[in-house]
């Protein structure tokens, strides 16, 4: 009978049955083992904080690969799964399954899952790797600082002592609300995009307010809903891009991060054959490039503008109308920048969904010395590991703007780049040759608008990694661990030959 559905459901879904086969492989291959409970785990001791998608994903690689960790987490139980817990049931991926494999045991079920079947993905993980034992829930961490024997103490010695810590809060907190002039005589309902469970938008007119990844969760809904007619009230173009993984993966695939003499083709492109009609929706020519701002990853809303279920307006807010009917907005031609002139019109109303976005989440409580100048966030090593402190990384939630993911393989090669710099003196950079390959990378990028470490793709990331493993030869050894997660035994046992030999000649590190 298994073997009939199996048959059944490669006639019926080929693809899908490949992408399901490509991930029990990606499984079987690349997964490291789960712990057998109450394992004797080793040092290095990590100390993860949060636990969303990448906290927990790190640490089932810390635990995976024999490392003990603990996961600290500031919300209860039912935080567990970070932003992805606090959005809509109708939200879901945007870019498909195949860019956001946070770790290889995830088998998704479709190519684009949504948020409930990611949760269930992130606890399956949790579950997996025997994690419930190590998170602390109702904790947040204020402080993290070194005892005098250069360990980590996580706001006090009461939680143990740490080897390592891995930052991993992410960019989205709490919701963000604005508020509008007049917004108190609005006769209607206002919510924010992530408070839209359990509302009614079915034949009502509905604002957007905001032209980002949030006003993606609003349209998700309002689409579900069948409101009668959706305004998206944008202050600026912004690039939207299909929802195609293979157009999302070359977009992704620019090693050099930023702008080219060539961008105009896939600009072009874009304009040709997916905005087609509407193409003044696009930013104009010579403006805004598709390698400096985190695009919007969308097919809805360009479909319902085409079959009139909804408006993308460009331009400002004045306030609230006065009647409570609506929102005076003034409507700004293409090209023209925010505070132009345009002209004003009363956009009516009868639900307004504030779609903007969320508080970023403070690295505050990591030492002083992490923000010094001219080496403060984003501008990191690998943009994660601040120049002071290779023993800290900030793991997805550094990045400002970006094509790719933030959910994607690069977790668990952030994390074993760490545990690589934990157990090996000679792999480890010191802080002069991390402040240069900052130094070379803002150079290289010196032309990008937002600077060097504003936005990278993902092919960049990738550079990254390879260039930060060949430029030194103790860290050949460990490749296909840092890379693939594949093997540790070789790796350390040459670690041990290297200290014996480090240690007679006087050179002990640790």
């Amino acid at each position: 009978m298994a073997l009939q559905g199996a048959i059944h459901h490669f006639l019926t879904n080929p693809i899908l049955f490949v992408y399901q086969l490509l991930q029990w492989l990606l499984d079987k291959l690349l997964s490291p083992t789960p712990p057998p409970p109450n394992a004797d785990l080793s040092r290095p001791k990590v100390a993860i904080i949060g636990a969303g998608l990448t906290g927990v994903s790190a640490a089932s690689h810390c635990v995976g690969h024999g490392f003990d960790c603990r996961i600290f987490e500031a919300g209860g139980r039912k935080a567990l799964g970070g932003i992805w817990s606090k959005v809509n049931n109708t939200s879901g991926l945007q870019i498909h399954s195949v860019m956001y494999r946070f770790h290889p045991s995830v088998k998704w079920k479709k190519g684009y899952p949504d948020r409930q079947q990611i949760v269930s993905q992130i606890t399956q993980l949790w579950e997996r790797y025997g994690l419930e034992q190590k998170t602390i829930f109702d904790t947040r961490v204020t402080k993290v600082y070194k005892d005098s024997h250069g360990r980590w103490i996580i706001n006090d010695p009461s939680y143990g002592r740490f080897d390592g810590v891995i930052a991993a809060i992410g960019t989205c907190g709490d919701p963000k609300m604005a508020h509008i002039t007049g917004q108190e005589k609005f006769k209607g309902e206002i919510y924010h995009s992530s408070q839209l469970d359990g509302k009614n938008a079915k034949d009502k007119k509905v604002v957007v307010i905001g032209g980002g990844a949030s006003a993606v969760e609003a349209l998700e809904f309002v689409a579900a809903e069948n409101a009668a007619h959706t305004s998206i009230l944008a202050r600026s173009e912004k690039w939207i891009i299909p929802r195609n993984p293979f157009v999302d993966m070359l977009l992704s695939l620019n090693v050099f991060g930023e702008e080219t003499l060539l961008s105009w083709i896939p600009e072009g492109l874009l304009r040709l054959f997916f905005y087609r009609d509407l193409y003044d929706l696009s930013p104009p020519p010579n403006t805004k490039g598709i390698f400096t701002d985190t695009p919007m990853v969308n097919d809805d809303v360009l479909d319902l503008v085409r079959d009139g279920k909804a408006s993308w307006l460009r331009g400002d807010i004045i306030a609230f109308d006065e009647s409570g009917t609506g929102i005076r907005f003034n409507k700004r031609s293409q090209g023209v920048p925010k505070g132009g002139p345009g002209r004003e019109e009363l956009i009516e109303a009868d639900m307004v969904i504030m779609a903007t976005g969320y508080q970023r989440p403070s690295l505050n409580f990591l030492p002083p010395e992490c923000f010094d100048e001219p080496y403060q966030p984003p501008n990191w090593y690998l943009q994660v590991f601040p120049p002071a402190h290779v023993d800290i990384c900030a793991n997805n939630c550094t990045y400002v703007n970006a094509i790719g993911t933030v959910g994607n393989y690069h977790i668990g090669i952030y994390t074993r780049f760490l545990l690589m710099y934990l157990v090996d003196p000679l792999a480890r950079p010191q802080e002069f040759w991390m402040k240069k390959w900052i130094d070379m990378t803002r150079w290289i990028k010196s032309k990008a608008p937002g600077g060097a470490f504003d936005f990278f793709t993902y092919g960049e990331l990738l550079y990254w990694f390879a260039f930060t493993i060949l430029i030194n030869p103790f860290r050949w050894k460990w490749a296909l661990f840092v890379l693939f997660g594949i093997g540790t035994a070789l790796p350390m046992s040459v670690v041990k030959q290297e200290d014996k030999v480090r240690n007679g000649l006087g050179m002990k590190t640790n």
